[in-house]
């Protein structure tokens, strides 16, 4: 089974033994089944979120389709989360503001968020005045894969939720944004 990751490049299912090493938490076989008292729900419905955001972001993967996931299983304790229990998960997702369903309708796609649009217009506004860009005008490209990016939360992301943070900064006065050839020379001007 293939996932598709940011560069629409498949990524094979079995690269998750290559990511980091999985949280304590998911090893623990009370996380596979939704808890009943609220408080401990919350706090389990936190750790899915921050797993999801984890493993979407570090393999630069922007869209979770839900029956692919390789997260709802874990072989090593059989156990795995139902339907109902994913559905419930992805809800809090996106309730929290980190996911959107790419298809209403059907429900089978979520587009990863993977920082609010308002943490990542903050997080690029930071690294604008860090690396002398007020005043200065950069593209989207270079905002999106430059090598001045390298390491930052924005790096990679999908090019919808950037704009998003470029509209907040914008609203803010923080930035002007000017239509280029094309969307990657689209250009930025930070105040």
């Amino acid at each position: 089974m293939f996932i598709c990751n940011a560069s629409n490049a498949f990524v094979p299912l079995s690269l998750i033994s290559s990511l980091p090493q999985l949280p304590d938490f998911y090893h623990f076989p009370p996380f596979f089944t939704i808890q009943p008292v609220l408080s401990t729900r919350e706090k389990q419905l936190g750790q899915w979120r921050e797993l999801l955001l984890k493993y979407h972001t570090d393999l630069k993967i922007t869209t979770l389709i839900l029956h692919e996931c390789p997260l709802w299983k874990n072989n090593d304790i059989n156990r795995q989360l139902t339907k109902e229990e994913i559905q419930i998960v992805v809800d809090d997702l996106i309730t929290s503001g980190y996911g959107e369903w790419e298809d209403e309708h059907t429900k089978t796609r979520v587009r990863i968020l993977w920082r609010k649009p308002e943490q990542l217009a903050s997080d690029i506004y930071d690294w604008a005045v860090a690396n002398g860009y007020v005043n200065s005008i950069c593209t989207v490209y270079e905002l999106h894969s430059g090598e001045d990016v390298n390491g930052m939360s924005f790096q990679g992301v999908d090019e919808e939720l950037l704009r998003r943070a470029l509209g907040v900064l914008e609203g803010q006065g923080k930035c002007a944004l000017f239509q280029g050839e094309t969307s990657e020379e689209d250009g930025i001007k930070f105040f």
